[in-house]
């Protein structure tokens, strides 16, 4: 599993391009995954929601927007420089009541126990340095009944998985330095791609920490899954 120093350090190098990159590298397809999990999001109706390793801020101002207005979206990183970044695309973009971005480790989050409806993680799971610590947190802080949500990279259908990898391998990170003057950071995103467990294996994980319900939506020709999972009530 990844260093959490490394993986801090590698995101605060591009947090001031890291939406455009995101947006070029995905085709824009980003949009799409965002929107599937505001979907899913609102069967929940939740009032507290928790998005982890929020980054720059995409999906909690995603879910603020398109959630009830009453509904409360706290972002947490553990990157300065990506929080940075969603404050000022909070402030530029929607009333900034009901959302605020703090700092927060996955694996030791500020938040009291029993506290949230929803948690939210999407494309951060993977860059835990101990994803048992890190779903313990999560059920930690769930309510009884709460609802956690990883939107993650996954291995790929087999027939796409040798266009996909040649992909990730040889043209991506040539873009991202084309985008963001730096490669390092995306050399990094296709091995930790390769290295993370598929769909079923991730769903072993989540159920060995206790979690019910546990499912997952495979997406855009399984290169990323939406997984789900419930705290058991008390």
């Amino acid at each position: 599993m990844p260093e959490s120093n490394s993986v801090k350090r590698m995101f605060a190098g591009i947090a001031n391009k890291y939406d455009r990159a995101n947006h070029i590298l995905s085709g824009f397809v980003d949009f799409y995954w965002r929107n599937v999990l505001l979907k899913h999001a609102k069967l929940l109706n939740p009032k507290i929601v928790a998005d982890l390793a929020t980054g720059s801020g995409d999906v909690a101002i995603c879910l603020k927007k398109g959630l009830q207005e009453h509904t409360i979206v706290n972002g947490y990183d553990f990157c300065e420089p990506m929080l940075i970044e969603a404050r000022d695309k909070a402030k530029a973009s929607l009333d900034t009541a009901n959302i605020l971005f703090r700092f927060g480790d996955c694996l030791d989050l500020p938040i009291d126990d029993n506290s949230v409806d929803l948690i939210t993680i999407s494309f951060g799971f993977r860059n835990l340095e101990d994803r048992k610590l890190g779903l313990q947190e999560f059920k930690r802080i769930l309510k009884p009944g709460g609802q956690l949500m990883i939107l993650e990279f996954t291995q790929p259908y087999p027939w796409f998985a040798p266009i996909y990898y040649k992909y990730l391998q040889n043209v991506l990170p040539k873009i991202a330095k084309i985008v963001t003057g730096n490669s390092d950071a995306y050399d990094y995103l296709a091995e930790s791609i390769q290295e993370f467990p598929n769909k079923n294996e991730l769903k072993i994980e989540i159920e060995e920490q206790g979690f019910l319900e546990v499912d997952f939506h495979p997406l855009t020709l399984s290169i990323v899954a939406l997984h789900k999972a419930t705290k058991p009530n008390l």
